[in-house]
């Protein structure tokens, strides 16, 4: 009776903890302009969100979950990163093969930074070389920029069509070869690529987190519908789980262990992390068809996904319909 009682204690306890870390629907934040949409990033210093739109960037307060400004007159938006140590942001503006750079205080354009290549598309802040890496998908490199004289200081030769990255604060940057089903480990030194990494079985990598302290990468890919946890030292695919179908973005939050993979399908993946190697899928968030970029807000534990409603069969936006949809945890 004993052992029959401890294991339905244990067995409350596993429900009761799956339950603490179920997602739910927080709120709408509506946002201005029709466009296509790209890349959500947060500035944690300002408490600030920055949503991809089409020729522009929306500006939402976190404090208040509303849209505060507008960052406007590009060609292409894609990625915005953020560099606190010189209060300034950068976009990469693909269309017009530049990386547009704004106050992060006042939201006004300060440059406009010509790079040579074309279709800068995703763009990360690395602290170790406090250098800005935009990644161009038409010209299979990246773009090095100087945050501080807003000059392009190198070129990195990637070796295939890059999707999203990740630095590691410790000198090295992991970036996905959608291409090539492989992930490149950049010196941001040096500004070469010092080894890649075969991802079988994933196929058509996209998005891509990090856990530092476990050293572990998430990457997340849209031919095989997984996630694979790979070791960043070896470069061994430990384990790959299955998500929902056109993933995008990654996250991971180190406090509640859990991994979040938005999928252009209309559903998010939440992974839980048990261990370095030992992870389950707890949680398919339903979402929105083509909700399939993501920012994690690591203070709150928000998730935050940009979306347009379409028109029924079609990939045409209906007007007036772009925003934010804020997830929470119950």
């Amino acid at each position: 009776m004993k052992k029959i009682l401890l294991a339905v204690l244990a067995t409350g306890l596993i429900s009761l903890a799956a339950h603490a870390q179920t997602y739910v629907m927080d709120k709408t934040i509506p946002l201005t302009g029709d466009a296509g949409y790209d890349y959500v990033s947060i500035d944690a210093a300002n408490n600030h969100l920055f949503v991809s739109h089409g020729t522009m960037v929306n500006v939402v307060d976190l404090a208040t979950d509303k849209q505060i400004a507008v960052i406007n007159d590009m060609k292409g938006v894609h990625g915005i990163a953020v560099v606190n140590k010189s209060n300034r942001g950068f976009i990469s503006d693909g269309r017009a093969n530049a990386v547009v750079v704004f106050d992060l205080t006042t939201f006004k354009t300060l440059a406009t930074i010509p790079v040579t290549a074309n279709g800068p598309d995703g763009i990360i802040y690395d602290p170790y070389s406090d250098r800005v890496f935009c990644f161009n998908g038409e010209s299979n490199n990246s773009s090095v920029i100087d945050p501080n004289t807003l000059k392009q200081v190198g070129t990195v030769d990637l070796g295939g069509g890059p999707e999203f990255a990740v630095s590691d604060g410790k000198g090295k940057i992991y970036n996905n070869l959608e291409d090539k089903n492989t992930l490149d480990v950049i010196d941001t030194k040096t500004l070469t690529v010092i080894t890649k990494y075969p991802l079988a079985p994933c196929g058509g990598p996209t998005g891509i987190a990090m856990d530092g302290a476990n050293n572990r990468l998430f990457t997340a890919c849209r031919q095989n519908k997984g996630m694979s946890v790979v070791d960043a030292s070896s470069g061994k695919v430990i384990t790959t789980l299955p998500i929902g179908g056109g993933v995008d973005a990654v996250a991971y939050d180190p406090v509640t262990k859990l991994i979040f993979c938005s999928c252009g399908d209309g559903t998010t993946t939440i992974i839980k992390q048990q261990s370095a190697d030992e992870y389950s899928v707890i949680q398919t968030l339903k979402t929105p068809v083509r909700a399939k970029t993501m920012a994690l807000d690591l203070s709150t534990h928000k998730i935050y996904l940009s979306v347009a409603d379409f028109e029924p069969g079609t990939r045409k936006a209906l007007p007036n319909t772009f925003k934010v949809l804020v997830f929470k945890l119950q």
